[in-house]
């Protein structure tokens, strides 16, 4: 019995020497949160860690999971009580939301070969400002007249709206043939103003399906042309 209880006190012992006097990392804390950040900002944390171990920590790799990198460590090999950085960069760009991302340490503590490192945010994205010049809004952008009988003329009116805070100046209609005329009711539209523009299409000498296009060219801060198109099919007489 005694020389069991012996045999087990010199194997603790001995264990508790080799803990001492092996190398054991440390970390003052292995996870950072940086709260609320806007998308686009780049945000950085730095990690310490110690040796706290009897012998020379050695650090084999630093890795970084998608969308953050760790640079590497100060230093690689800590002698027993040094301590060193490890900082962690996230870039948000592109993110929205909670992110949870993570940093592994892979060192030589015998008890533990790999440390996980923790950074956490929540982004925000920024307020959208509002638009300040001219925004040509058109509630349909197609019509199709069916069948028409060739030689015929047919028209349709497309509605045109300034959804913007400046004044809405179309400086041109640009019409894919000759067959197809515009009629502008307006040149210029205050903010919150609507207009129509109306399309004669002439078929005459057409036969079979057809389709031509109007480009509106105007000021708008967004999209200077936009296209509106009509289709028809035109029989024979």
């Amino acid at each position: 019995m005694i020389k069991n209880t012996l045999l087990i006190v010199v194997f603790l012992t001995f264990s508790l020497i080799a803990q001492l006097i092996g190398p054991k990392i440390t970390v003052q804390s292995t996870e950072h949160n940086f709260g609320n950040v806007m998308q686009g900002e780049e945000v950085s944390h730095s990690f310490i860690i110690s040796n706290s171990g009897g012998d020379i920590l050695r650090i084999f790799d630093v890795r970084a999971s998608c969308g953050c990198t760790a640079v590497k460590p100060d230093k690689k090999e800590l002698q027993p009580g040094e301590s060193t950085k490890i900082k962690v960069v996230f870039n948000t760009k592109g993110r929205q939301g909670p992110q949870l991302k993570s940093v592994y340490v892979t060192s030589n503590d015998p008890e533990r070969r790999e440390t996980i490192l923790n950074i956490r945010c929540n982004i925000l994205l920024p307020e959208k400002k509002p638009k300040t010049g001219a925004l040509l809004y058109l509630p349909e952008t197609q019509y199709n007249f069916g069948q028409v009988k060739e030689g015929n003329v047919v028209s349709h009116t497309f509605k045109l709206v300034n959804n913007g805070q400046s004044e809405l100046e179309v400086k041109d209609i640009k019409t894919s043939c000759g067959c197809t005329a515009a009629m502008l009711s307006s040149s210029k539209l205050k903010p919150g103003e609507s207009g129509t523009l109306k399309i004669d299409l002439d078929t005459k000498n057409r036969v079979g399906r057809m389709s031509r296009t109007i480009t509106i060219v105007s000021n708008d801060v967004e999209q200077e042309n936009k296209v509106l198109t009509i289709y028809a099919e035109v029989l024979k007489n």
